[in-house]
C-alpha cells in the first residue's frame, strides 16, 4: 500500500513537471513530495488522537520543507506541491484528487471558531503560484487560478480566475490544446474595452449628427471633413502595446484637423514623459502620411494630468444633474 503511494506519487510528478528527470531526482529533490509523506504520518497520528505528535511532525516537516500544512487538513491522492516554498494549508481543508499547487499558495481560514473555516479544492486544481483561498468556499473540479490571485468566494467547476479580488475570467473547460496555449485573461481589461467601444460608439453617432446640421458647406470644407474621416480610421490601425486596443477607441486622439495637404493630430497622454508618447507619435505619423494625399503630418502631444479638483467639481455637477 505505502509503495504504490509512492509509485503513484512519482507518476503524478512526472506527469505535471517537465522538469522531472529521474526517479531518483524526484525522490531525493522534491520537498513538496518529502511534505506530503510527512503528512500522511502526521495525519494519522492526528485521526488516532495524538495531536502534539501530529503537530511535532507537522512542525519538522515545516522546518525542513518549508511546506505546512496541518495535520488536520485531508488531502487526496496525486497532489503535486511544485517547489512548495511558502505554501500554508489550513486545518480545515480538503483538497481532491491531481491538485497541482505551486509555491506560495495559501488555503487561510477567516473564522475565529472551531468550524469548518478553510477551503475544499475539488479534483483537478491549478492553484497559481501566491494564490490565496480563504474561508470555507469551494473551488470547483479543474478550476485554475491565477498567480496572486485572492479568492473569497466559490468558483464553479472548470473557471479561471483572476485579479485581487479574484474575478472568473476565463472560459469553462478548455480541451487539452487549448489550455496549453491558453494565457491568463484580464477581466478589468475586458471590461474597459467593452466600455470604450460603446463609448466610440456613441462618439461616431454623435459626430454625424453634428456633420447633418452644419448645413450646406464648401466642397473643400467637405473634403477635409471627409478626409479628417479617412485619417481616424487609419489610425485605428496603430496599437497601445500596453493594452491591445487602438489608440482610437482608447481615446488618444483628440482632435484631427486637415487643412489641405496638411494634418495636425492631438494626443493625450496624462504624462509627456510616458515611455510610449515618442513611439505611438512616430506610428501615428507614418499612418497619417499619404492618406488623401496628405504629405506634411504635426502631432500635438497633450498633457493631460489627472485632476482631483476637476474630479470632484464634475461629480457635484452630475449630482445636480
Amino acid at each position: 500500500m505505502v509503495f504504490d503511494h509512492l509509485r503513484e506519487d512519482i507518476r503524478a510528478i512526472f506527469s505535471k513537471d517537465p522538469a522531472a528527470r529521474s526517479t531518483l531526482e524526484i525522490l531525493f529533490c522534491y520537498p513538496g513530495l518529502h511534505a506530503l509523506w510527512f503528512q500522511r504520518r502526521a495525519r494519522w497520528l492526528w485521526v488516532h488522537n495524538l495531536k502534539f505528535w501530529a503537530r511535532l511532525v507537522s512542525h519538522i516537516s515545516r522546518f525542513l520543507t518549508g511546506i505546512e500544512i496541518h495535520p488536520g487538513a485531508q488531502l487526496g491522492r496525486r497532489v503535486v506541491i511544485d517547489h512548495g516554498m511558502g505554501v500554508v494549508i489550513g486545518e480545515t481543508a480538503e483538497i481532491g484528487d491531481d491538485v497541482l499547487i505551486y509555491m506560495g499558495v495559501v488555503l487561510g481560514g477567516t473564522a475565529l471558531e472551531n468550524v469548518k473555516r478553510h477551503p475544499t479544492i475539488e479534483d483537478g486544481v491549478i492553484l497559481g503560484s501566491g494564490s490565496i483561498v480563504l474561508g470555507p468556499i469551494r473551488i470547483g473540479k479543474g478550476a485554475k487560478v491565477g498567480a496572486g490571485s485572492v479568492v473569497v468566494r466559490s468558483v464553479p467547476p472548470g473557471a479561471t480566475v483572476v485579479g485581487v479580488p479574484g474575478r472568473i475570467a476565463g472560459p469553462e473547460s478548455l480541451s487539452p490544446q487549448e489550455a496549453a496555449g491558453e494565457v491568463m485573461p484580464d477581466p478589468m481589461l475586458r471590461v474597459v474595452s467593452r466600455l470604450l467601444d460603446r463609448q466610440n460608439q456613441l462618439e461616431e453617432k454623435l459626430r454625424t449628427l453634428e456633420l447633418a446640421h452644419t448645413g450646406p458647406v464648401s466642397p473643400v470644407v467637405q473634403q477635409e471633413l471627409v478626409c479628417e474621416n479617412q485619417v481616424r480610421e487609419a489610425l485605428r490601425e496603430v496599437i497601445d502595446p500596453e493594452v491591445g486596443i487602438d489608440i482610437v477607441d482608447l481615446g488618444l486622439i483628440k482632435e484631427i484637423r486637415v487643412k489641405g495637404t496638411r494634418v495636425e493630430i492631438d494626443m493625450v497622454f496624462t504624462c509627456k514623459t510616458c515611455p510610449l508618447s515618442d513611439h505611438l507619435s512616430e506610428q501615428v505619423r507614418r499612418r497619417a502620411l499619404g492618406v488623401c494625399g496628405i504629405d506634411q503630418v504635426t502631432v500635438n502631444v497633450l498633457d493631460e494630468p489627472w485632476n482631483w479638483d476637476r474630479y470632484v467639481k464634475q461629480r457635484g455637477n452630475l449630482r445636480q444633474i
